[in-house]
This record gives structure tokens, C-alpha cells and sequence, in this order.
């Protein structure tokens, strides 16, 4: 049985929520315990759904350095950026989210989070939802996965997360008719 793109969508626009991220985050002690306030998680995080990051590096062309941004969508899912209550800044903590998508195995799961760690080792800049265009979105100085997979999804990419020594949560989805419900649990 493979992973329904209904799951992996019900997932994405779950988590694009704060409250939700926080559930998430919940499910997982350590990154709970990386938010700047409990007492005020919800504006403690800020989700980015399918994440747009600035990477700047620099050209030298006839004895001249250029400073280069370019765009980039970020193989990951949700962004979840740490963001002080108080002081309305972005902190150096980063959580990115990989939610398991139909058809895709271990390696390309895998690969998404390293290609995502090759492009933010440059300098870069979140593109910040409307909502929090006012917030400082400089790079972070820490960066960590976190994967959501299913029932459905082999167990050959549960080892594999296991293995490399990567967080996973797993979600079980039932559904009545249009009706979709996830709850979590801890694995690895």
C-alpha cells in the first residue's frame, strides 16, 4: 500500500498552521523544548508552507565582487521558524518538516533533507509570509529535520529514518467520507 495524495496534502495544509506545528512539535520533545516561549507558542512559531529561501554568494568577474540572490522553493515542506514573542525576531532555530509524498522511497526522502542542508549552507534569507514581512529573516544558526510519515508507508524508509538517526513521527489517518482526522505518534 503506498501513501494517498490525500494524506500527504490533509499533512501540508495541517501543519501550515501554527497551532497544529506546535501539536506537531509536541509529539517531539526536543524540538518542544526549542520554542522561545511555552507560555506563548503560538506566537512562538511561524509555519511556512512549501518554503521560498534568498541564497546570496558572491561572483568575482574582472576584479570586481558581485553579491548574487537568487529565489529557490526548498525541497522541504514546512518551514517552521522560532520567532521570540517579546521582541518580535526570528531566533537561530529552524525546524524543517518532510512529509513522506506518494511514490517517494527512502532515498528520495533522504534526499530532499540533504539537498535542503546543501542549500542552506550559503547565506540566505526567508521569504516571510505577508503576515510577518516586518520580522528579521536572516539564515539560522541551527537547521533540523523533522519527518511525518504513514501507515501506509514501507517499512524499509522507517528503518532507513531510524538508521541515520533522523526524528519521524508517524501519522495514522482515518477518514470518514471527506472527513480526515491525523493523530501522531512517536517512532525512533
Amino acid at each position: 500500500m503506498s501513501v494517498k495524495q490525500s494524506n500527504y496534502e490533509a499533512s501540508l495544509a495541517e501543519y501550515s498552521n501554527a497551532l497544529a506545528a506546535i501539536a506537531l512539535l509536541k509529539q517531539h520533545r526536543p524540538y518542544l523544548e526549542m520554542l522561545p516561549s511555552l507560555r506563548r507558542p503560538n506566537e512562538s512559531v511561524i509555519p511556512i508552507p512549501l518554503p521560498i529561501v534568498r541564497l546570496r554568494y558572491s561572483s568575482a568577474e574582472g576584479g570586481s565582487v558581485t553579491t548574487i540572490a537568487e529565489a529557490i522553493l526548498l525541497p522541504c515542506d514546512v518551514a517552521i521558524l522560532m520567532c521570540d514573542p517579546d521582541w518580535k525576531i526570528k531566533t537561530g532555530v529552524e525546524i524543517l518538516l518532510f512529509i513522506h509524498r506518494p511514490q517517494e522511497d527512502f532515498s528520495e526522502l533522504l534526499g530532499r533533507w540533504r539537498q535542503t542542508q546543501v542549500l542552506l549552507d550559503r547565506d540566505y534569507e526567508w521569504l516571510m509570509p505577508h503576515r510577518y514581512q516586518h520580522i528579521f529573516s536572516e539564515g539560522a544558526n541551527s537547521v533540523y529535520p523533522l519527518f511525518v510519515i504513514f501507515d501506509e508507508t514501507p517499512e524499509r524508509i522507517k528503518r532507513g529514518l531510524q538508521g541515520a538517526c533522523l526524528p519521524f513521527l508517524l501519522q495514522t489517518i482515518t477518514s470518514d467520507v471527506e472527513k480526515t482526522e491525523g493523530r501522531l505518534k512517536v517512532e525512533g
